[in-house]
């Protein structure tokens, strides 16, 4: 019997070649000259979004046990090429201009752009269409100082724009990455897995597409609460797509554990537990539905985007000071 994992994913995902990494937290040794030896490399190839990688994140790969031989440390020449794969794919999905496409969106609305770029005009709308469900958000850290990244599924689409939504969850992504303390390489997330759409395979497998290809060793942990069917239809579905590290990194909660297992996580324990989850805190004083939400420019977009991201600077600037005493 053939399972639907294998009708919907794997001849899309096939031509992802992915090392299945190893689990460990074996760190080895990297030199000074090897990080300026790969930064160099980077900044020749790709000389305009080079610094999007920190040097802990080039570290944190460089530094892993080699999957074929987990007593020595991955070669060099296999570390730039895994981090030159991340470039690459930044350039073809154009991931370092998606702000600038977000700008545009946000006016004053141009009638010359539309009129010699209508593609480019077009894609902007609809990321900051897909932006306004207010359905992703940075909002807090985990007390590790991780960013963490909120999905309201009841506020999803029923029938997404595959690449809009897509490009929303990549802005964001690189909005949060952009501004992680030093040593930070990784974020977590939280659904709120309440009354989820049905799921869309494309939408499904294209995002699993991009967090493999483009955000690898990015996710550190993904809570999702509570266990419902549909969700558990959706991890049922996927997992036999990624690789196992990824796997393990999906944890599915009830509501009555949600309280103790989130408390664990969140920087201030409870009192940074959302009130859609049980908890006190208002995310909707900065993210309201769309209907309450007013326009942030003279273009499309509603999402506080500019406002969130002040916010999480403001938040992480604070917990690398206070980390530093």
């Amino acid at each position: 019997m053939t399972k639907s994992s294998d009708i919907i994913g794997r001849e899309d995902l096939k031509n992802i070649v992915v090392d299945d990494e190893l689990d460990s937290k074996q760190m080895f040794e990297v030199t000074l000259e090897e990080l300026t030896l790969i930064r160099a490399d980077l900044a020749c190839e790709f000389p305009d979004d080079y610094n999007y990688l920190s040097d802990a994140y080039i570290l944190s790969v460089a530094s892993k046990p080699y999957s074929k031989d987990p007593t020595i440390r991955r070669p060099l020449e296999y570390t730039m090429e895994k981090l030159r794969s991340v470039m690459v794919w930044r350039q073809e999905v154009n991931a370092p201009n998606m702000e600038a496409r977000l700008r545009l969106a946000n006016g004053p609305n141009d009638a010359r752009e539309a009129i010699e770029n209508p593609e480019e005009f077009t894609k902007a709308k609809a990321l900051a269409s897909s932006l306004n469900f207010g359905s992703m958000y940075w909002n807090g850290l985990d007390k590790e100082g991780r960013p963490v990244l909120w999905i309201r599924c009841n506020r999803m689409p029923w029938y997404p724009n595959v690449e809009a939504q897509v490009n929303a969850l990549m802005i964001l992504a690189d909005a949060g990455i952009k501004l992680m303390p030093d040593g930070v390489t990784d974020f977590v997330v939280i659904s709120d897995s309440n009354s989820p759409p049905p799921p869309n395979p494309q939408f499904m497998i294209s995002l699993l597409k991009a967090l493999i290809q483009g955000y690898p060793d990015r996710l550190h942990l993904l809570v999702s609460v509570p266990v419902g069917s549909i969700i558990q239809f959706v991890v049922n579905l996927l997992t036999p797509l990624m690789p196992s590290r990824l796997a393990s990194k999906l944890t599915l909660i009830s509501q009555e554990e949600s309280k103790e297992k989130l408390s664990s996580i969140l920087l201030h324990g409870e009192e940074d537990i959302p009130i859609f989850l049980g908890g006190n805190n208002d995310h909707d004083e900065f993210f309201p539905p769309e209907g309450q939400c007013i326009n942030r420019g003279q273009g499309n977009l509603k999402f506080d985007y500019f406002g969130m991201v002040k916010r999480l600077e403001k938040i992480l600037k604070e917990y690398s000071n206070k980390n530093k005493n």
